[in-house]
């Protein structure tokens, strides 16, 4: 229920003819919008420029966070991410068993996302709070569990530890069935409309609610409406009896054309879409303790007060969000198992000097000045430090600088068998750990990495999304040994890997090993501030190792291992004339980040639309090995 606002400050009992109507309407609007949230970064719900099929809505869920059980007193937050949108609770008291009791209604997606991640942070910092524990929530399992009570307790994993956990949190969660949803919604404008308190719409108060609705048909007809309403004739509109109006006339007559909340038009003719704006608008404007909203991701959201000017900006427009990773220290990329935003941390001292070097005009003066020696140079060094029995020391704080990102339960040995830092950075995983899609049809081809990935039909669509290098062509990335014309007018795939990620690669298609053609070169950063330089070209002048696979399905498949800083070692654990099946091991990168780049003949794949749809806008995926890239169309 929304807070009251006494009548003498909402309500003009002004005879004025000309002004007491108006001045009644404005203080309505008013009164409605003073329940919206002031702290305001940006918004995009969910239903916001989107409109949903009725085959394709689930229902609308209402997530509510109670309070959590942990192991040390700290002021609290939490955060629930959810597709391309986060919300935060308010910071509770200095205690371990932090109350929040904050919910939100979260729409939900036949085939659209599901798991919520529910992150837990601690706020002694003033810039910056910790994550100290998470779980993550699967909402369709959720809401058809049989339970007594509707209030479970889950685990809170500890994001540096395989196994740990580090409290516990309390949640609820329903989904509403349609007659709930509508009294639900009529209670909470009836509560702002009612001027006197009384729990009752009088013809006046009706009259008002009316006109706030934007419905001038309905505005000629509001004495019809109002004795609809009040079926038992004492002369004022009950809660039951509003509800009931507004159920009955959205099936004949909807009388709401706009949103009280946002004044945003509604499509009549659209109910689903009219619903589920009015519920989930309503809910943000006028509810008690509703989670903060206009956050993109769980680490932007636990943010303190000191909010760096350069992330401001980053965030302030979410298109310039997707595409400021050549500016910016935090790159959004899309999960495509969870189907949320996730973000990937850079050290503040690299990303400048990543700037100095590939992002200003001095740049290609250092370059000149010996730069590219000095990268080679450092990266031998760091291969041989990371090779030392002395490295072994650094994987635990490697670890920690990449909390959540490193998912130890999947390593195949335990920590403590890795003997030096590069042992670890080249670390197996369990068996099954990445299934593979479709592993019996070989018309089917799969991502080679665990990366962030972009994809696109033509190199054409690359170089205008994404690689912005001056010289970039399939032909200098390929060489002359291995370029073709069918190479030159086919599908780019390019998999990015990130120093936390697992850096054994994998063949993404069945086939015949026909050859490996080295070439040498620089070792730039692979990271997207040098992608999107234009004043360097990193695919074609890193050092790299091309591959050529012969396939039934998909014709050849031209396989590219690029190296990067820190990463001078590209290891195949296949040879020329083998046959692989898509998913076998294929090599490895040693420390650092490191990328593939697939090129496809033209004509011989369809890759998945969410792919090329975030590649274009642009926006990289999160893959895993195994996950389905796209179908061969060879003919």
């Amino acid at each position: 229920m929304g807070h009251k606002i006494s009548k003498d400050e909402n309500y003009d009992e002004s005879t004025d003819s000309n002004g007491s109507t108006s001045s009644r309407i404005n203080k309505l609007r008013q009164r409605l919008h003073l329940h919206r949230p002031h702290f305001r970064r940006h918004r995009r719900d969910s239903n916001s420029g989107k409109l949903l099929k009725e085959e394709n809505f689930a229902g609308i869920a209402l997530l509510r966070l109670i309070g959590a059980d942990m192991k040390f007193k700290d002021k609290w937050l939490a955060a629930v991410s959810l597709g391309e949108q986060t919300f935060r609770t308010s910071i509770s008291d200095q205690t371990d068993q932090p109350l929040w009791n904050s919910e939100k209604k979260l729409l939900l997606e036949r085939n659209g996302a599901h798991v919520a991640r529910i992150s837990v942070f601690e706020t002694n910092r003033i810039s910056k709070n910790n994550l100290i524990g998470y779980c993550e929530i699967d909402l369709y399992e959720f809401l058809s569990r049989d339970s007594d009570s509707d209030i479970e307790v889950h685990d809170l994993l500890d994001p540096t530890s395989a196994s740990g956990v580090v409290g516990h949190i309390s949640l609820s969660c329903t989904i509403e069935d349609p007659m709930e949803t509508e009294k639900s919604f009529a209670r909470r404008i009836l509560s702002i409309v009612d001027y006197d308190e009384d729990g009752t719409l009088s013809y006046a108060e009706f009259s008002d609610l009316i006109d706030a609705f934007g419905n001038q048909l309905a505005v000629t007809k509001k004495e019809e409406l109002f004795k609809a309403a009040d079926e038992n004739g004492d002369g004022v509109v009950s809660m039951d009896e509003l509800a009931m109006l507004l159920a009955v006339q959205q099936e004949k007559d909807p009388l709401i054309n706009c949103c009280p909340v946002c004044g945003e038009v509604l499509q009549v003719s659209d109910k689903l879409n009219s619903m589920i704006h009015l519920t989930l608008c309503f809910d943000e404007g006028t509810g008690n303790q509703i989670m903060t909203g206009g956050f993109l991701t769980d680490k932007q959201a636990s943010n303190g007060w000191m909010f760096r000017v350069s992330e401001w900006a980053h965030y302030s427009s979410y298109e310039v969000g997707l595409r400021s990773g050549s500016s910016a220290a935090h790159i959004l990329v899309f999960d495509r198992r969870t189907r949320r935003l996730v973000e990937e941390i850079i050290d503040a001292k690299i990303v400048l000097s990543m700037r100095a070097i590939y992002q200003s005009k001095v740049g290609p003066g250092l370059m000149d000045k010996g730069a590219k020696e000095l990268l080679q140079s450092i990266s031998v060094k760091q291969g041989k430090k990371m090779d030392s029995p002395e490295s072994a020391n650094d994987i635990q704080k490697f670890i920690n600088s990449y909390k959540g990102q490193i998912n130890l339960s999947e390593i195949k040995y335990p920590l403590e068998h890795f003997k030096t830092f590069n042992e670890f950075f080249i670390r197996e995983l369990k068996s099954g750990a990445r299934p593979i899609s479709d592993p019996e049809c070989d018309d089917v081809a799969v991502c080679g990495a665990d990366c962030r990935l972009t994809a696109f039909e033509t190199v054409e669509d690359s170089m205008r999304f994404w690689v912005k290098g001056r010289k970039f062509s399939v032909q200098g990335l390929l060489g002359t040994e291995v370029s073709s014309e069918a190479f030159i007018k086919g599908s780019l795939v390019i998999f990015r890997l990130a120093p936390q990620d697992y850096h054994r690669f994998h063949v993404p298609v069945t086939g015949t090993i026909e050859k490996f053609v080295e070439i040498p070169g620089c070792l730039y950063t692979v990271n997207p501030i040098a992608v999107n330089s234009k004043y360097c070209n990193v695919f074609t002048e890193n050092k790299r190792v091309v591959s050529l696979i012969s396939t039934k399905e998909f014709g050849k498949v031209a396989f590219v291992a690029i190296g990067a800083t820190m990463v001078g070692s590209i290891t195949f654990t296949k040879r020329e004339g083998d046959y692989v099946k898509k998913g076998d091991e294929f090599g490895y990168f040693s420390f650092g980040g490191s990328t593939v780049i697939c090129v496809f003949e033209k004509g011989t794949i369809k890759i998945d639309d969410d792919l090329l749809e975030n590649s274009s806008r642009p926006l990289e995926t999160l893959v895993t090995v195994g996950m389905k890239l796209g179908v061969s169309i060879k003919t």
